[in-house]
């Protein structure tokens, strides 16, 4: 089987660990395809096989492609599934970070999760993603996507700016805040829970709109299908405010009217036959971590 691995340079402690993974997909007599700067990042850290090859977007893999494996946390699988975009290759991700909501499988259990992967043993779970485009310009080179977030936030340490929210052309409401968070449900549980967002089941149909830090204390988030159009108007001292794009950023003029919508495409997730969203929950959140519940 040929396999995709995409990875960003990693700590020291995590050496084995990928050693132990190339070794077993050698052995499996799998086919590599590696991220060409990842590549040469681990060419000084561990011994690569012999034979591999290297690509740096997704149209220079191979149109049978098995699957994608993220090496390190939720960061680089969010990384990951831009490079993927909308080809439908199936993404696991390993956890070699902390959190570890999207990179699900432990780096103790890579021998059998790979076992696994490669005899057919999982479920693909589709994920919704946004997308966010101006009719004046162009915004991250057409990689406009998001698979947690896209959020507006303002330009510098100074004042607030004012986001004017229209939701398919009728006016929602003008924000005073440090910016606003659209958040899909995947990405309920990174930063928009840190403000004060819902937690949105997977497969929802919705996507939520979190104020950070508003300077009206009675605005709260608002869940809205995926079926409606944002659109976002902003207003700011600094002529300028930040958009981000799950890990891409850019500095914005606030001449420039931003469209949010459901992404034309789903990203495919791999999942292993035990995974469980809700003891996932469970297990990150600390939910029951009570004296009382042992």
């Amino acid at each position: 089987m040929k396999v995709a691995i995409y990875g960003r340079e990693f700590h020291p402690s995590v050496i084995p660990y990928v050693q132990h993974l190339f070794d077993s997909l050698v052995a499996k007599d799998t086919e590599l395809w590696i991220y060409e700067d990842f590549h040469q990042f681990l060419e000084q850290q561990v011994e690569c096989p012999q034979k591999l090859n290297t690509y740096s977007i997704h149209h220079q893999l191979p149109d049978d492609i098995g699957f994608m494996l993220s090496l390190g946390g939720d960061g680089t699988m969010l990384a990951a599934v831009a490079i993927v975009g909308d080809s439908g290759i199936p993404v696991a991700g390993i956890n070699f970070g902390r959190l570890g909501f999207l990179a699900s499988i432990n780096k103790d259990e890579i021998e059998t999760s790979i076992d696994a992967i490669l005899h057919g043993e999982y479920n693909i779970q589709k994920r919704t993603l946004l997308a966010v485009q101006s009719d004046q310009t162009a915004l991250f080179d057409g990689n406009h996507f998001a698979l947690n977030d896209i959020t507006l936030f303002k330009y510098d340490s100074s004042a607030m700016i004012t986001v004017k929210a229209y939701l398919d052309g009728e006016s929602l409401n003008a924000y005073w805040a440090d910016g606003i968070i659209a958040a899909t449900p995947t990405g309920s549980t990174a930063y928009s829970l840190s403000c004060g967002g819902p937690i949105i089941m997977p497969g929802s149909g919705n996507f939520v709109i979190t104020p950070i830090s508003p300077h009206n204390l009675n605005v709260r988030p608002v869940v809205i299908s995926d079926d409606m159009e944002l659109d976002l108007e902003i207003e700011s001292r600094s002529g300028k405010f930040l958009l981000s794009c799950d890990s891409k950023t850019a500095a914005i003029s606030t001449d420039v009217r931003l469209k949010i919508t459901r992404a034309h495409f789903q990203v495919n997730l791999i999942r292993l036959k035990n995974y469980s969203y809700f003891s996932n929950l469970r297990n990150k959140l600390l939910w029951g971590l009570d004296a009382r519940n042992y």
